[in-house]
């Protein structure tokens, strides 16, 4: 592990903010990573078992709204809530802060002539009790940055648009994305296809393809450009599947790799199979 400078007692601090709905099998376990800080804010979506009571218990602040969409949740908890430090560290219920990545976002913090105002950081992702490195590579998000220079895109795996100068964290997250379950998993992202669907169609009508944008420096634009262009090619769930299970070699984290590039390829299938059910729709036709 790098070196990294002690951070001084009077360093500005980091607050915490952690989305919630329903997440009482997730919760305890994300505020125990992140004991440390004294400022964590739990932005709860009207969850109705007890996720807010477990929340309070551990000395978090709860803040409540209904659930609308991935950015404008996002765009309001930066507005509106008052958080107690400059600096925050976005997690979800099912992910982890670790000790290394605790000390480097407060060495940054700490660093009173750090001009850089959002990092990105990569995840290291388990299923099935492993970590999968390969078939579910760290992709870059922005989770430490100050509000002030952020807003969220999207209806879903919202991007980011960032009005100053990023950098890249070196430790990674940890993230239990099947902590609830396979049948949650199904369930939610069966909700996320469909929105995944409309900005499909959006994107297909509204923006140009950019493809100096999918080689950009900046890993949103990045990201955003691929996206774009994978919208527009054929067979997306076959090549979804090769290109994790083969070109990234999945492969190589045995049977949960396996599983977990036919699911990522079945989450495509239920995109397209959303869009054909939009087009007839508007055709006044169904399925």
């Amino acid at each position: 592990m790098r070196w990294l400078p002690a951070v001084p007692d009077s360093a500005p601090g980091i607050s915490i903010l952690i989305l919630t709905l329903n997440e009482e099998v997730n919760i305890e376990g994300v505020l125990d990573s992140v004991a440390g800080f004294d400022d964590i804010v739990v932005l709860d979506s009207l969850s109705s078992d007890r996720t807010v009571e477990l929340a309070r218990s551990r000395g978090a602040r709860v803040v409540q709204r209904p659930f609308d969409n991935w950015a404008a949740h996002h765009n309001w908890a930066l507005a509106e809530i008052d958080f107690q430090h400059p600096w925050i560290f976005y997690l979800d219920a099912d992910e982890r802060m670790t000790p290394a990545l605790e000390e480097e976002i407060r060495a940054i913090a700490a660093d009173l002539h750090e001009e850089r105002v959002g990092f990105y950081c990569g995840a290291a992702n388990y299923f099935l009790g492993r970590l999968i490195s390969r078939a579910y590579p760290p992709v870059p998000i922005l989770r430490f940055y100050k509000p002030p220079w952020v807003t969220y895109r999207r209806l879903v795996n919202p991007t980011t648009h960032v009005a100053g100068p990023v950098g890249q964290l070196h430790n990674r997250f940890l993230h239990f994305t099947f902590s609830k379950g396979l049948t949650e998993w199904l369930a939610k992202h069966n909700r996320y296809s469909q929105a995944e669907a409309i900005e499909a169609l959006t994107s297909r009508e509204r923006d140009t393809l950019g493809l100096r944008d999918c080689v950009d420096s900046n890993p949103a634009t990045r990201r955003a450009a691929l996206k774009r262009l994978a919208w527009r090619l054929p067979f997306r769930p076959q090549l979804k599947f090769l290109w994790l299970y083969v070109i990234c070699r999945g492969f190589l984290d045995g049977w949960p790799g396996y599983v977990y590039c036919r699911l990522q390829a079945t989450y495509e299938y239920f995109i397209d199979l959303k869009i054909k059910e939009i087009h007839l729709a508007r055709q006044g036709r169904r399925m």
